[in-house]
């Protein structure tokens, strides 16, 4: 072969190479954009669409009788609705976040969102009402909805509500695996709150000092007209998954209160006992 055809086909090889080059890169920016799409479907989209099957084949929960309806400390029963509250107490704006902590939807609006309501929280800029459901007990069988939320009412009690309600969420196991309705389980999450795992705690779970009152809010759930889990509305308004053509994000949220906050003084009372 002559150096110019060696030097012909040296020059075709490197092209070769770089236009390979360029189609990979191109393919690989393709599958990013396609995992961020399907990332916030998956947060926004999936979790109404879950939400909305929940609802629809809630069969059986709230059909045992429900027992004493004993309330978690400083829990609030505003129009027949039992909720947590979280933040402080004056802030101008409410959230109100009707859930199930076996619910997946739940948790990936938790899980997106939870900084973000902290902060809004902290700044005395929102309150927080949350509303235990157990649709998902309905739906699968089991009792991990119930189980879960009355130790989340427990975890109130003491004073934990925020940071147990956070650690079931970061925790929570496949829907179908009822794991939550183990009481060990939730005795062994409580753990990795610092100062929850006491004796009155375990007692409390054990005991399900809190499950009438649970029934008593899913109920009220079931009552509401609401679609599925999670329902989410600032100051009374439905903002999940979109809030009129915008949807739900941690950035979007802000603006939101920001909004509905204009010209109103953040709240300074003494946060909630969660």
């Amino acid at each position: 072969m002559s150096e110019k055809n060696r030097g012909d086909g040296n020059r075709s090889a490197r092209e070769r190479l770089q236009q390979q080059r360029e189609r990979d890169k191109a393919r690989e920016k393709q599958r990013r954009v396609l995992i961020v799409s399907a990332a916030v479907v998956g947060v926004l989209g999936l979790a109404a669409v879950v939400g909305v099957i929940a609802a629809g084949g809630d069969k059986n929960s709230g059909s045992d009788k429900a027992g004493p309806v004993v309330a978690p400390t400083a829990a609030t029963d505003e129009d027949g609705k039992p909720a947590i509250p979280t933040g402080k107490a004056d802030a101008p704006s409410t959230l109100a976040v009707w859930e199930d902590f076996r619910c997946p939807a739940c948790a990936q609006f938790e899980n997106v969102m939870r900084d973000s309501i902290h902060e809004l929280e902290a700044s005395g800029a929102l309150k927080v009402d949350y509303h235990l459901a157990t649709l998902i007990d309905g739906n699968m069988g089991g009792s991990g909805s119930l189980r879960a939320a009355n130790a989340a009412a427990c975890a109130q009690d003491a004073g934990k509500f925020t940071a147990y309600h956070d650690t079931l969420y970061v925790n929570q196991p496949p829907e179908t695996d009822d794991a939550y309705g183990k009481n060990a389980k939730l005795i062994e999450l409580a753990a990795k709150v610092p100062g929850l795992d006491t004796p009155a705690f375990r007692s409390c779970v054990n005991d399900g000092t809190h499950d009438g009152w649970v029934k008593k809010s899913h109920e009220a759930f079931q009552n509401g007209g609401f679609r599925g889990t999670p329902s989410v509305l600032l100051n009374g308004e439905s903002i999940f998954p979109t809030k009129g053509n915008e949807q739900i994000s941690p950035a979007n949220l802000k603006k939101w209160v920001a909004e509905a906050n204009k010209g109103k003084k953040p709240g300074t009372a003494s946060p909630s006992a969660g």
